[in-house]
């Protein structure tokens, strides 16, 4: 099953509270047993790795209860049932939402916190959370991951209408930056010199030393222009002619299923890089793309107010 929003979330949370102390810990377990999460979904965690998404929605869920004045955080780690809270559950209201608590001053304040029209040329205050699924962290990612793809997108572009040489090029750069190689300097000293020389379009030291070699392929192909498993067994050919043991074929469209088989079942390891992770890669190490704007992602510090 799908893991539920924090939203979801709220009604049962706040049923798991009382007027003792109830251990956030204790109740994101119960809420747990309640949703009949498998053990892949209660231990599901977020990019950051450090908190499960389960227990962030649920975190989530707390805060904006808290916000209501429905739930308190007496200490850390724990919560309680507010007068307010136990008022509204009398009612067996059957779902706790965002239009639910905006009946409450406290959370319609928050809402439209550091939104005055007075100070914003007039202007409505948008809504903390335009997507009613998604807590804001979520939603940072999603447009976050929004901008990636759209980058990779243009990344793909500009390889395509470039010149083979400018794309063999920008493989051994992206090594480089990955940390293959060398310094940039040895860029030119990588390629081999005539685009397709071979079969085979750089050749790059895996480590400082050069005790080892990476032979590269390129192919700037369209998007609807695979490469097939003919072109990965002439790449195999040529690496045999040099007694190389390991080869990357990059593309900037994709592998056809026969040839990921093919590069498979080779004596030889070979590794397919297809136009779309050829630009994460890219994004990842900053090879044709730079830092824009930096945005980061804070919370309170519980030690600090202890």
């Amino acid at each position: 099953m799908a893991l539920p929003t924090y939203q979801d979330v709220m009604l049962p949370l706040l049923q798991a509270a009382s007027d003792q102390e109830t251990k956030i810990s204790d109740a994101i377990e119960r809420l747990a047993q309640t949703y009949q999460l498998s053990e892949a979904e209660r231990t599901q965690l977020l990019p950051s790795g450090r908190q499960t998404i389960f227990a962030n929605r649920v975190s989530w869920a707390r805060t904006y209860l808290s916000k209501a004045g429905l739930l308190a955080t007496p200490r850390r780690g724990f919560i309680r049932l507010t007068d307010e809270g136990r008022q509204l559950l009398t009612t067996h209201p059957p779902r706790i939402d965002n239009d639910t608590l905006m009946q409450f001053a406290s959370f319609r304040a928050f809402r439209t916190r550091d939104h005055d029209p007075v100070d914003n040329g007039g202007l409505q205050p948008p809504p903390i959370l335009a997507h009613a699924t998604l807590t804001p962290d979520e939603i940072l990612r999603a447009t976050h991951d929004e901008l990636e793809a759209a980058l990779a997108a243009e990344l793909l572009q500009r390889i395509r209408t470039g010149t083979p040489a400018f794309f063999e090029k920008l493989i051994i750069s992206l090594l480089i930056a990955m940390g293959y190689g060398g310094s940039v300097t040895d860029v030119d000293k990588a390629l081999v010199g005539k685009s397709g020389d071979n079969g085979i379009d750089g050749v790059i030291d895996q480590d400082p030393l050069g005790l080892d070699r990476i032979y590269v392929q390129a192919k700037r192909y369209g998007e609807d222009n695979p490469v097939g498993s003919g072109a990965i067994r002439d790449f195999f050919g040529s690496l045999d002619r040099v007694k190389a043991s390991k080869g990357l074929f990059v593309t900037t469209s994709r592998f056809s299923p026969s040839a990921r088989d093919t590069a498979e079942h080779l004596s030889k390891r070979l590794v397919l890089i297809d136009g779309d992770k050829l630009t994460r890669l890219m994004i990842q190490h900053n090879v044709g793309c730079r830092i824009q704007e930096t945005f980061y992602s804070k919370a309170a510090d519980e030690e600090f107010f202890e």
